[in-house]
């Protein structure tokens, strides 16, 4: 099957999911968290690399072991997410420079969807259907939730419960972007595509799906420019997001 073609059914489900979890990050100022947690499947890249498997595979077991340990320490210490999860990504970093050979790091640091298999695709189409399906369904309590835990408790939602979903969410759209933008970039996937739909949309509901939209289309636009270019997707898939966001500034209130 043509490679473009797998690549770019990878990237719009990608995108469009990630956008979509974004626009739920966003509002509780945790965009940034995808970072960190994008640094933490550099060690399972690393082995992905080395053995000759698909790197979300790899990085799957590194990122969700990561959320489940940050949301442990959590419930134990208290200490802010934020300061939990650089302790564990720092952990993951060290783990990947140790293991990964010098010559392959551009891969997982900035991906390279253009080695995208059948398989890989299926997978990646899978794995983002998922967490979009998961995320609609919960959304107006995980929305409820980032704006008052109180509130929601009383409402009877389970809030310990749902951050933990929260947190695999996000665990499951970072091990799938390191396919599209490595290990270093994959906060911009769901902190671009949001950013711009505030922008320009008025209600809850056209802002999660603009950022659906501008994740998914960036990525189309970011691999169509890598394939006549030459350059590598994963950088061009962030520049063009940033572009379009660019382009929304004016329209904000």
């Amino acid at each position: 099957m043509n490679p473009v073609f797998l690549s770019l059914v990878s990237g719009v489900f990608i995108g469009g999911a990630a956008g979509q979890l974004g626009s739920l990050m966003l509002g509780r100022r945790m965009a940034l968290v995808a970072g960190p947690l994008g640094h933490l499947t550099l060690p399972g890249i690393a082995l992905a690399l080395l053995f000759g498997f698909d790197v979300s595979l790899g990085a799957f077991p590194f990122v969700i072991g990561g959320v489940v340990l940050i949301w442990l320490l959590e419930l134990r210490t208290k200490l802010p997410i934020e300061a939990l999860t650089a302790l564990v990504f720092a952990s993951g970093v060290a783990i990947a420079f140790v293991l990964l050979p010098i010559e392959q790091a551009e891969a997982a640091l900035v991906g390279d969807i253009s080695r995208t298999s059948a398989r890989g695709a299926a997978l990646s189409v899978a794995g983002s259907l998922a967490v979009a399906g998961v995320v609609w369904r919960a959304y107006p309590r995980l929305v409820l939730g980032n704006i008052s835990e109180d509130l929601a408790a009383v409402e009877g939602i389970d809030v310990r419960r749902y951050d933990l979903l929260y947190l695999l969410m996000i665990a499951v759209i970072v091990a799938l972007g390191v396919k599209m933008v490595g290990g270093l970039l994959t906060a911009a996937l769901v902190a671009i595509p949001p950013a711009a739909s505030r922008n320009v949309t008025r209600s809850l509901r056209q802002y999660a799906l603009g950022a659906t939209a501008i994740g998914a289309g960036s990525a189309v636009l970011g691999i169509l420019v890598s394939e006549l270019s030459g350059y590598a997707a994963g950088p061009l898939i962030v520049l063009v997001s940033a572009a379009i966001f660019l382009l929304t500034v004016p329209f904000a209130r």
